[in-house]
């Protein structure tokens, strides 16, 4: 055998060696992959549904993959501080963030960004789902979608409108309302959830889209009539409640969580984070939780999450251009 060919040989196997090495080190990274506690961001609040929903998830995985899954609360300007803390973390699958609807409205109801959300932020999976309903407090004399239509018609910018704040998924739900049935809606927005629902128990405003897992007890008890629910199907929780598309046909709205990573985050990392997830909102004990907060679950590909984070940011653009809704 001449030296050239064991020259060529030997030039074949290192060529060979360079596309294999980083294949085998990816494959190594998400097999090795958590080696620390990894921290879990949400841009809300303690307590609330979004928080909750990150808890359950976050409590799975810390028991599955055998390291500590820390969900770290940083509320504010609606859930943008939280969302650019992770976009600033390194790629490493150790710092996620707990997505929300929010987030695509937020990409066209904020006048200054620091980052692009669609584009900075890698999809993991979906988590669930999140109808809300339709309600209004008991001295509006409706009981259908139908009647509250021609009620507020009949009145026009005499009916306030409740939401939890400018940009909110309430606020957006609303107008999307607004521009379907040409009402002229007064829009009232208060510091959250809670405290618009106090002035709509106190009768100082009429109606709000709040989230089921918020109103429901008020509703069981005769304190507030739901209308409708947003989804295009009837949800779990108020099975007897028809969708607002029954009388506003083509209206589908609805408040989604999942998990996000910083761009960049190796596939497999993401892939083996994906794989995870899904087998929890398969546990039934998991579904039944989720269904206790309102929502149903999402599960499916980070694909598949992608359409839905990059669907419903077009669509939410739409209403906040129509409807003027701007935060600076």
């Amino acid at each position: 055998m001449s030296v050239v060919t064991v020259h060529r040989r030997e030039l074949m196997r290192l060529v060979a060696c360079a596309f294999t090495l980083p294949a085998l080190s990816r494959g190594a990274q998400a097999s090795a992959y958590p080696a620390r506690p990894v921290r879990l961001i949400v841009g809300f609040p303690a307590g609330g549904p979004t928080d909750l929903a990150a808890r359950i998830v976050g409590q799975w995985l810390s028991e599955r993959l055998g390291q500590a899954f820390v969900v770290e609360n940083r509320p504010g300007a609606g859930s943008n501080i939280g969302t650019e803390t992770v976009i600033r973390s390194p790629p490493d699958g150790y710092t996620l963030l707990l997505a929300a609807s929010a987030n695509a409205i937020n990409a066209a109801a904020y006048n200054r960004l620091n980052f692009n959300f669609i584009e900075d932020v890698a999809p993991v999976a979906g988590i669930m789902r999140q109808p809300f309903a339709m309600v209004v407090n008991p001295a509006v004399p409706a009981a259908s979608v139908a009647e509250f239509i021609a009620y507020a018609r009949h009145n026009p910018r005499k009916v306030a409108m409740a939401s939890a704040g400018n940009g909110t998924p309430h606020h957006a739900f609303g107008e999307l309302f607004k521009m379907m049935t040409g009402l002229e809606l007064l829009h009232v927005p208060y510091r959250g959830e809670a405290a618009a629902l106090t002035d709509l128990l106190g009768r100082q405003v009429q109606m709000m889209f709040a989230s089921v897992s918020g109103t429901i007890g008020y509703v069981k008890a005769g304190k507030l009539t739901a209308l409708a629910v947003t989804t295009a199907t009837r949800a779990p929780m108020l099975p007897d409640i028809a969708p607002v598309g029954d009388f506003v046909p083509g209206f589908d709205a609805s408040a989604w969580l999942g998990i996000g990573a910083p761009r960049s985050t190796p596939k497999d990392i993401i892939d083996k984070l994906n794989d995870e997830i899904n087998r929890c909102l398969a546990d039934p004990a998991i579904e039944a939780r989720l269904s206790d907060l309102g929502g149903t679950a999402l599960g499916g590909s980070p694909e598949e999450f992608g359409r839905l984070i990059a669907d419903d940011t077009k669509k939410w653009a739409r209403v906040v251009t129509l409807a003027g809704i701007k935060i600076d």
